[in-house]
């Protein structure tokens, strides 16, 4: 036997209803489920169904627990004990569905905590999936009355827990309809509004993630004449610079402040920030969100952590970390990062350069600086506007001081120099598609794709441990044909996550095809191709020809002379196509001047036709 009250209370036996009739017998039962395996005293029951109690209350109670105890005398499991002073109802824990939400949701944050946000995520969902609408619906006495607020409030911040979870995994765009119901049926719920401005804007929908803002405004302005909480307006105020601390990074959910730091606008906090309480000063942390899912680079992890944990000398640390699209640099860099903040506590700075963005021309180094001279707390007129003024104003900033400045995604060595501090014990991590062989004094890290087991164990995380256990060799099929690539690896899983009815074979055999892969690897978010495609943005057409009539030839490696044949060019001139290929992480040198390509970077050189003149060419 089952009970329900996760919306109207209701009584099941193997899946049939029971019915509870007349309304003193379903308060009585609601209040002894609200202390199962517990005694009730008489009493108490007498003064929660009676505002002024008759005579006979007490006899009338006696004969509404008779009644009940025909009711579940069906279920071996239940029973309805009399005792001194009153009753208890002994049931299953699991027998009343509350009990089962509270129990997942409990999960769930365990889940989160350990990094299994995927597993997170199914059982906050399996958790609401259990309400069928208000707690309690049409129970009408106080003590039931409170704990229907009570478990309301649980099933809102659950869905506040899960809508994060859901933007942190990279659900931008499907987010969106969810969000805007969950905004009008809760407007004051400012968590909810700060996901839907998050995941409009991510989805390139910059006004309206503002026309949110302003809507939540005015409704709070006229409901209860308060203004947004600090961190609804901290975020309204990044989404309207298009700051790139409120940009996507590596498929994570990245916020400047969280908006559900704040849940409600009732609390003290709040009012006393609406009567003009000074504001504290502000930690200049403005580094993206660490994926808790975040899997293996143990090696590369610990090597950067030795070179950040050495004493700081007279110049800045630098770190380059180059790799090809989607392997996982910008992961890794944060993660580096949220390491060593501790030990730079004088401001961490992010900022998106947007070096191969499809959506974006690279951010210009005069703009950059504005926008990092502005998070280092300087007013936006005091900033000159040449690019040489910014950058020695920077400098001047950040000397003396111990900072981290993360330059994620950056084009080439021009962009990022005029942003380098010039002296003092800063760090600097840079990320790059391209070998930045011009940064003087940086320290290199090329970063490969996963090995096999971490590319099982991410894949593994994202779907859950569990849906992973039944089918563990179509796993490693699934990841072989990602190539490893995390980002490739993370989009499939993701795909199949949101799929319950799919096994991992049905993945499988969408990968197994070119065609049917390209389709599988983009979503509404994230279009692997697309990105990859973004690589050869700095080939002249040449390169980008030669690429190509390699990349159409069966040989799984080349070596300058096969080169050089296949394409028709002298072996000097195939040499250096293969020395900017591998500049820019578009082919990998397997042995000394023996080159292969990553199956992905295959398929997307194989798609760029408009960069070949001569069709009959292309053909061999």
């Amino acid at each position: 036997m089952e009970f329900l009250v996760l919306g109207s209370l209701e009584t099941r036996e193997s899946g049939e209803l029971i019915r509870v009739r007349g309304m003193r017998q379903q308060r009585l039962l609601a209040l002894l489920l609200l202390n199962a395996n517990r005694v009730v005293p008489v009493d108490a029951l007498v003064d929660e169904l009676w505002e002024d109690p008759p005579p006979s209350a007490r006899p009338q109670v006696h004969n509404a627990i008779r009644d009940l105890r025909r009711i579940l005398s069906a279920a071996d499991e239940c029973s309805l004990v009399t005792v001194d002073v009153g009753y208890r109802l002994v049931v299953p824990e699991d027998a009343v569905d509350a009990h089962r939400f509270v129990a997942r949701v409990r999960a769930a944050r365990a889940a989160e905590r350990e990094g299994r946000s995927a597993e997170a995520i199914g059982l906050l969902q399996s958790a609401l999936d259990l309400w069928r609408g208000d707690a309690f619906a049409g129970i009408h006495c106080p003590a039931v009355a409170g704990a229907a607020m009570k478990f309301n409030e649980q099933r809102l911040t659950a869905i506040e827990d899960l809508m994060a979870l859901r933007l942190r995994a990279g659900e931008y765009s499907a987010l969106v309809g969810e969000l805007h119901g969950l905004t009008a049926e809760y407007p004051l719920r400012e968590s909810l509004r700060g996901s839907l401005m998050i995941a409009l804007y991510r989805g390139g929908r910059q006004a309206d993630a503002l026309a949110v803002y302003d809507e939540g405004r005015r409704h709070l302005a006229e409901e209860l004449g308060l203004e947004p909480s600090p961190q609804l307006r901290a975020l309204h105020a990044e989404i309207l610079a298009d700051s790139p601390n409120v940009h996507g990074s590596g498929g994570a959910d990245i916020t400047v402040n969280d908006p559900a730091a704040q849940r409600s606008p009732h609390s003290a906090d709040r009012r006393e920030a609406s009567a003009g309480a000074q504001a504290p000063e502000i930690h200049r942390n403005y580094l993206p969100h660490d994926l808790t899912d975040f899997t293996g680079r143990s090696a590369e992890l610990d090597s950067l952590l030795s070179v950040a944990a050495q004493e700081p000398g007279g110049s800045p640390l630098m770190i380059a970390i180059d790799g090809m699209g989607g392997v996982g640099k910008t992961t890794l860099a944060v993660r580096v990062a949220h390491r060593v903040a501790a030990s730079c506590p004088d401001g961490q700075y992010f900022i998106g350069l947007h070096g191969f963005s499809a959506t974006r021309r690279p951010l210009p180094p005069v703009q950059a600086l504005g926008t990092l001279l502005q998070a280092s707390g300087l007013d936006p007129g005091a900033i000159p506007d040449s690019l040489e003024e910014r950058s020695a104003l920077w400098r001047s900033r950040l000397a003396g001081r111990r900072c981290l400045v993360v330059l994620d995604d950056a084009a080439d060595t021009a962009q990022i120099t005029p942003l380098l501090p010039g002296t003092g014990n800063a760090v600097v991590l840079v990320t790059s598609r391209r070998k930045l062989t011009a940064l003087d004094g940086s320290l290199p890290l090329w970063l490969d794709v996963l090995s096999h087991d971490d590319a099982v164990a991410l894949f593994s995380r994202i779907i859950g441990e569990q849906r992973a256990a039944r089918e563990p060799e179509q796993i490693a099929k699934a990841v072989e044909l990602c190539g490893h690539l995390p980002l490739a690896i993370r989009i499939a899983a993701t795909r199949l996550r949101g799929r319950p009815a799919w096994s991992v074979v049905d993945l499988v055999d969408r990968l197994a095809s070119t065609p049917e892969r390209v389709r599988c690897l983009e979503t509404a978010d994230r279009d692997l191709m697309s990105m990859l495609r973004t690589s050869y943005q700095h080939l002249n057409p040449s390169q980008r020809r030669f690429s190509r009539l390699i990349s159409l030839n069966p040989s799984p490696s080349f070596d300058i002379d096969h080169a050089a044949a296949i394409t028709g060019l002298t072996r000097g001139d195939a040499e250096r196509c293969f020395d900017v290929l591998i500049e820019n992480n578009l082919i990998r040198e397997d042995t000394p001047a023996r080159f292969s390509f990553h199956s992905l970077i295959r398929d997307c050189t194989r798609e760029l036709l408009a960069d070949v003149t001569d069709p009959a060419t292309a053909s061999g």
